[in-house]
Order: structure tokens, then C-alpha cells, then sequence
């Protein structure tokens, strides 16, 4: 397989022969406000540009997955530039009906044993946030890839580190693993996706996965540098474990 970090959550991933986007952010710097009640409201998201064409991501895609609908994971831009026929899947009939209002005519729930072509596609279960925020935050997922001839993939999606990720990690067994740091949080409400604890947590449950580490320093409300996490992991010495892609990075497995 091979995974290329475009921006914030977006990714491409490469596998057994198809090529999936994921939660695509896909506008020019500086597009839409801020967050509110956050860090940085005097800057527009995105923070930072795309490392590529907007041609070049979407080139050749097979399918798109968007784990939920928040700006920040499937936007405007995206919904003008996708082509109406590609195939889509979202985490369950409310997202489903707001993607085929945007013009999308191909879109499908993902389920616990979703087939595309030959992959397995396994909806995994998410938190944004604990406590109070989690109500205002809304449902998410990740997705699991399978097939044959790859290793596990999962991609957690927006969550932070609880039993029921545990609970997914054991299950499914994943090799390599996609999640979303950052620690963004608003100005009350605490995190809503993983901090270094976090992701440290990750590692501990899964000590001989590769760890690739997303979302981070795109969006407004960031609270977790990429020089932050590496000084964490470099003093933690499970940086051989745990990658932090520079956007427009790739790695292949």
C-alpha cells in the first residue's frame, strides 16, 4: 500500500490496486473562517495550502470515504471538484442524505462488513471529545482496510484515545495505523482528537504497528505542533514507530 498525506485529515491511500480519498479538505488557504471559540481567529482555514493540484489528488480515484461531514473533512471545494458518479461512502444514512443533496449519486453506508472490489471495508467506531463536547461534536468512524495481499489498515478518523479504540485495535489487528493529532480543542470542551497521550496510548496497544500521525497545524484550533509530538515520541524512543508526515508526504508498506 502506499498512504500520501495531503493536508489535515486528507489522505491518499493506495491499496490492493484502488486508490481511496479520504476526508478531503480540498479549498485554497485561507478560504473559510476560523473555528470560533478557539486559538487563531485571525486566521482562515485552511492554514496552509495544498502541497499539490487539486488535479493531481483526485486523479484517478476509485472511491472517496468521508468519515463525517464537518468542514474540515469534506468541504466545498471537494463537493465542486469530485465527479457526481464516483463512489462514496459515509458512516450512516443522515451523512448519506446530505452527500446525495451536494449532486453525489453513488454513495453507500459503510457497515462492519462493507466489500469494495475485493477490499474489506470495516466501519470502526470514533469519540470527538469526551464529555459534553462529544453531543456537539456529532458521530464519526474510522474504516479498516483488508485484503488478502496488504497489510491491516485502520484509519481511526476523528477520535480520541478510548476503551472502544482499544477494543478496535485488538479486534482487527491492524499493522499500520492512521490517526488524527493535533489535540484541537475549542476553548472549553478539552480535546477533540488525539494529544500526544494519546497517540502514546496508540502505541502502546499497538507496539509493532507503524503509527502515521494526521491532522495537524491545518486548521485553526490546533493545539499540537508536529515539533511538539517529535520531541514527545524522540524523548518517549518510539520514533521508529510513529511517522509525522510533512503534507504532501507518502509512505508506502
Amino acid at each position: 500500500m502506499d498512504i500520501r498525506h495531503i493536508r489535515n485529515a486528507t489522505i491518499v491511500v493506495k491499496f490492493a490496486d484502488k486508490k481511496f480519498l479520504i476526508d478531503p479538505m480540498l479549498a485554497e488557504k485561507g478560504t473559510y473562517p476560523p473555528f470560533p471559540d478557539s486559538a487563531r481567529q485571525d486566521q482562515n482555514n485552511p492554514l496552509v495550502n495544498l502541497p499539490t493540484s487539486i488535479d493531481n489528488i483526485i486523479k484517478n480515484i476509485d472511491a472517496v470515504i468521508v468519515t463525517h461531514l464537518h468542514l474540515d473533512h469534506f468541504d466545498e471545494a471537494a463537493k465542486d471538484v469530485l465527479p457526481k458518479d464516483i463512489k462514496m461512502f459515509v458512516q450512516n444514512e443522515k451523512d448519506a442524505e446530505e452527500v446525495r443533496n451536494a449532486g453525489f449519486q453513488n454513495v453507500e453506508v459503510l457497515t462492519e462488513d462493507t466489500v469494495f472490489e475485493d477490499i474489506q471495508l470495516v466501519k470502526t467506531v470514533g469519540q470527538h471529545g469526551r464529555g459534553e463536547i462529544v453531543k456537539l461534536a456529532g458521530e464519526v468512524c474510522g474504516v479498516v482496510f483488508k485484503h488478502k495481499d496488504e497489510k491491516t489498515l485502520y484509519v481511526a478518523g476523528d477520535t480520541v484515545w478510548y476503551e472502544e479504540i482499544q477494543k478496535e485495535i485488538d479486534t482487527q489487528k491492524p499493522e499500520i495505523i492512521v490517526v488524527n493529532g493535533g489535540d484541537n480543542q475549542f476553548h472549553e470542551g478539552g480535546s477533540l482528537v488525539m494529544g500526544k497521550e494519546d497517540i502514546h496510548e496508540v502505541y502502546k496497544a499497538a507496539s509493532n504497528a507503524k503509527i502515521i500521525v494526521v491532522h495537524m497545524e491545518a486548521v485553526n484550533h490546533w493545539t499540537l505542533s508536529r515539533k511538539e509530538l517529535k520531541n514527545f515520541i524522540n524523548k518517549n524512543e518510539i520514533s521508529s514507530n510513529i511517522l509525522v508526515p510533512d503534507d504532501g508526504e507518502s509512505y508506502s508498506f
